[in-house]
């Protein structure tokens, strides 16, 4: 693998090992470890001679492509940090994001009517191909900024997550059946999202091959030709695009090696399908928050798993990384459930400009006779007397209605054991004064229905959970969907499925 702390010197290292290689792919375009090396050095001395310096954060706005890869990996080499934008971004928020930052220089290929609202806006630089050109000279460590991932905040307002290079570097100093050696990696994922870092820096840290989607929307067809044309063997899918290939084409992963799923608890009959359909095809199931950069556990998914009552478990830890689940601020028994916390090498360094925030997310606790730096990540879990952690539900997903709390992930795991149903998702409906007055539970139908038979109705729906669930953790409203509305980060859009409620003909509540 690789013993560089830094991002770009670990790339490095495999540009002076394999020089030749294929590092990046982008349509026509291809790129080796040399080729782009170099590139990014001449970006670094662009960006050195307008003033970047270590520690400045360089917001860009660029599309897909190996001329991104380039500018970003030039970024690091200059000793700075990126935050990538996606283009598409309403140019308002790019405004608000970047006055944030403040920079020297927004790096990006804007249209021509949003040059004059974005301050310091400069054409994205291309550098030069030349073998003898050299990075400046920087003093930057592993514990340094890298990239700023972008989360969604509660305020609507995006939150800037600045992450370390160690954060991604430690996931990649080990052997890991999970990520080998000299993948070639389709890269799907949103750059402003972590996700970004494993399929792109992960793949190059590795010595293998990033092959840019030539869209951000990967249907069955696009994942077939990636596959065939370029010989991807390796894809991140987050979970509901996992369902929603196995749905559509479940034989559009034939030719994949592996496949690595998260961001969402996993569908069980899905994983089954697959695994039925492609028996030699490696799942792993990957759980971690974007504060911990890409994953903090990871799970080879076995035919076993999907026999487990408690669902496929979210694994073991990765390199540099500590697991801990607490109740009442200390370990959590095995088979107890608590929060799960992180701490190690992949810890973000805080929030941009929330240093409130930061200390109420990442407080040093005394865990095990130990001062340590942790991660509070608002999910419940427990871990089993073999090592590996379950899910069990996010805390800050709690409500109260009717002096009740509820627990929705208890009700969505009632919901999926009703005969028709594949996936459900229970939300609150607030009132005037944001008080929960209401539950409501979209779910799917399986697709697998006998022609001629009807997916289970809502009075259908209601009678199974009465037999499993007490009254007031039945929900009010329950409304088949054909399919779950999307984010841009492939996971179910929760507010989408709240704000069909409001043209829905249906009444307010169908109990």
């Amino acid at each position: 693998m690789q013993s560089a702390d830094l991002i770009h010197e670990a790339i490095a290292q495999q540009a002076a090992a394999k020089p030749r290689a294929t590092a990046v792919i982008s349509g026509a375009q291809r790129l080796s470890y040399a080729e782009l090396d170099a590139a990014a050095a001449g970006v670094a001395n662009q960006l050195h001679d307008r003033g970047v310096r270590h520690g400045t954060v360089i917001p860009v706005i660029l599309p897909r492509s190996a001329q991104l890869i380039t500018v970003l990996l030039g970024i690091l080499k200059s000793g700075a940090a990126y935050a990538a934008m996606d283009p598409n971004w309403p140019s308002e928020r790019v405004r608000a994001l970047v006055e944030t930052l403040d920079p020297p220089v927004l790096v990006g290929a804007l249209p021509q009517s949003q040059q004059g609202n974005v301050p310091n806006w400069l054409p994205p630089a291309t550098g030069s191909a030349s073998s003898d050109v050299a990075a400046p000279l920087t003093d930057v460590s592993g514990d340094d900024p890298a990239t700023v991932f972008f989360t969604s905040g509660t305020s609507g307002r995006p939150k800037g997550v600045l992450s370390p290079h160690r954060a991604t570097t430690r996931l990649f100093k080990e052997s890991t059946d999970w990520w080998p050696a000299g993948a070639t990696v389709a890269q799907v994922a949103p750059s402003s999202w972590d996700a970004f870092s494993l399929e792109v820096w992960g793949t190059l840290l590795t010595g293998g091959t990033c092959v840019m989607s030539p869209s951000s929307h990967l249907l069955p067809a696009g994942l077939r030709a990636l596959i065939s044309e370029e010989r991807v063997d390796t894809v991140f899918l987050t979970t509901s695009l996992f369902n929603f290939l196995v749905e559509e084409d479940v034989g559009c992963f034939r030719g994949l090696r592996r496949v690595l799923l998260g961001g969402e608890r996993l569908s069980v009959d899905h994983v089954r399908t697959c695994l039925e359909t492609h028996p030699q095809l490696a799942l792993s199931n990957c759980y971690g928050p974007v504060e911990s950069c890409v994953f903090a556990s990871v799970h080879a998914i076995s035919r076993h798993d999907c026999d487990i009552s408690d669902g496929i478990p979210l694994g073991t830890a990765v390199p540099g990384t500590t697991i801990h689940v607490l109740s009442g601020g200390q370990p959590a028994l095995p088979g107890v459930v608590g929060e799960i916390c992180l701490s190690g090498d992949g810890l973000a360094l805080g929030y941009l400009t929330n240093p409130e925030l930061t200390a109420a997310k990442f407080p040093t606790k005394h865990i095990d006779g130990a001062a340590r730096r942790i991660y509070r990540t608002g999910d419940l879990g427990w871990i089993n007397r073999d090592g590996l952690l379950h899910f069990s539900g996010r805390a800050d997903r709690q409500f109260k209605i009717a002096g009740h709390r509820v627990e929705p992930a208890e009700i969505e795991a009632a919901g999926r054991t009703v005969p028709g149903i594949r996936e459900c998702v229970v939300l609150p409906i607030t009132g005037s004064s944001d008080r929960v007055v209401q539950m409501a539970m979209f779910y799917v139908p399986e697709s697998s229905v006998p022609a001629g038979a009807r997916p289970p109705s809502p009075a259908t729906v209601r009678n199974a959970l009465s037999t499993r669930l007490p009254r007031y953790l039945i929900p009010h409203l329950l409304r088949p969907r054909v399919t779950f509305p999307l984010t841009s980060h492939g996971k179910v859009d929760r507010a989408a499925l709240l704000a069909s409620l409001s043209s829905s003909p249906h009444p307010v509540s169908d109990r």
